[in-house]
């Protein structure tokens, strides 16, 4: 599972980007979206690498950012209860490890938003215009996701 945050904006940008962006599902900076390991996936995403932070997340990441920033329709928080109610899971850990190895998707809770709204990452980017290998925040991150995930929690 990739983790896929929209780091910069989309103003003078080809008309191309902006559709990719679109079908991800990531219209506004600091969203959130998690996307199957599925070359149609990856393609899309290596199409919009200058614009949005990616990497493999961790279960346990999963299952902070589901448990903090995963909202109803109605903007309801996602809690224990309704998650037991829906799903055959107990809670949002199990999901979130169902999640993870790709048994179960978002779409399984009813009502659940697929974009996570995050917050902006805790003491800042740090260049908006440099991948991550080169210092900044664009790109592929790997499993170094998850301290931007953390941050921005």
């Amino acid at each position: 599972m990739y983790a896929v945050v929209q780091v910069r904006g989309v103003v003078n940008t080809r008309r191309e980007i902006k559709d990719t962006l679109k079908m991800l599902r990531l219209h506004h900076i600091n969203h959130c979206v998690i996307a199957p390991d599925t070359p149609e996936m990856l393609g899309m995403i290596r199409k919009v690498k200058d614009f949005v932070a990616y990497g493999e997340i961790s279960p346990e990441t999963l299952e902070t950012l589901i448990r903090t920033r995963g909202r109803l329709e109605g903007n309801a928080p996602l809690t224990d209860e309704y998650v037991r109610e829906q799903t055959e899971y107990p809670g949002i850990a199990e999901l979130a490890h169902a999640i993870a190895e790709g048994k179960a998707t978002l779409r399984d809770i009813p009502g659940l938003k697929p974009v996570l709204r995050l917050h902006p990452p805790r003491k800042g980017y740090k260049s908006l215009k440099r991948t991550y290998p080169q210092g900044g925040a664009l790109g592929y991150y790997g499993p170094e996701i998850n301290e931007l995930l953390y941050k921005m929690r």
